[in-house]
């Protein structure tokens, strides 16, 4: 008699991440969610589907924030689909008077626990210039996966959820040098992106994790990068320096794109005994 097998490992694939748009999906086993839902619905569905995932498989959508970029295919993906939507309070009030479709709410707290089928969730604020902004640490088993989207400086609340991670994804917006070069950008759209409630920097993100990484952390997922004022090559390598720096040269360290969706990633594949027996 042997043991069946069964994957349960955590997986995460990024839509797409950037200005114009971020969604991720997170899966365990039969348990499907999506972080944020900030792309057209029409491009939500064509990207889950290449994937392999239909939005009817979907047990519900996290929302950081309010902001368009964020949360802009919500109305649409749900006039022909019941998909529970998981926001604060704040956040769900931001975004009630836009919505035409009737959306199922599931409102939680910040600084909450609740259950998403295979997946635990926590929510916890971040800084960012939006109604109640927050970050979200998914676990599922053993494996830990830490999410932190727009946000303007570190906080000791980031600190203590992104460590002991066995995947963070975290926004790298910009390179300050690219920036202050950059010609688009007027002057009060810069200050606003480098300021306390705007985005993290290359710089601000790799120190980051060189404090929270451990043994334990396998994936680090770049993302939000910034068009005009960032470089995949630049954000990456810089991490993947500081990390190995530390002694993790271990880590996978990517850059979420905009345009194409990333792909599955493991943030731990192993696969799960079931309890029952088969002959073998």
């Amino acid at each position: 008699m042997m043991p069946r097998m069964v994957q349960q490992g955590m997986r995460m694939a990024v839509l797409g991440s950037g200005s114009a748009g971020n969604a991720t999906l997170v899966s365990v086993g039969d348990t499907h969610v999506l972080v944020d839902a900030g792309l057209s619905a029409k491009q939500l569905v064509l990207r889950m589907e290449m994937l392999g995932v239909s939005p009817e498989q979907l047990d519900g959508i996290l929302l950081t924030h309010e902001h368009s970029d964020h949360a802009r295919g919500v109305d649409v993906l749900l006039r022909k689909r019941q998909i529970p939507v998981y926001a604060n309070a704040l956040t769900r009030e931001a975004l009630s008077y836009k919505m035409k479709s009737a959306v199922p709410w599931r409102v939680f707290r910040s600084g909450q626990d609740f259950e998403l089928g295979n997946l635990n969730v926590h929510a916890f604020r971040i800084p960012h210039d939006a109604a109640e902004p927050v970050g979200f640490v998914l676990e599922g088993g053993d494996t830990r996966l830490s999410m932190v989207s727009d946000v303007g400086h570190v906080t000791h609340l980031m600190r203590e959820h992104l460590r002991g991670c066995d995947g963070i994804y975290i926004e790298a917006n910009y390179d300050p040098g690219l920036l202050e070069m950059d010609v688009k950008r007027p002057w009060a759209t810069k200050q606003r992106i480098a300021s306390r409630h705007g985005h993290l920097s290359n710089e601000q993100t790799a120190e980051l994790l060189t404090e929270v990484a451990c043994e334990k952390l396998k994936v680090v997922m770049l993302s939000h990068l910034s068009s005009d004022c960032n470089r995949p090559d630049m954000a990456a390598n810089l991490v993947a320096e500081r990390l190995n720096g530390c002694g993790l040269d271990g880590v996978s360290v990517q850059c979420a794109d905009q345009h194409e969706p990333s792909g599955w990633i493991e943030i731990n594949g192993m696969p799960d005994f079931e309890l029952t027996m088969e002959s073998g």
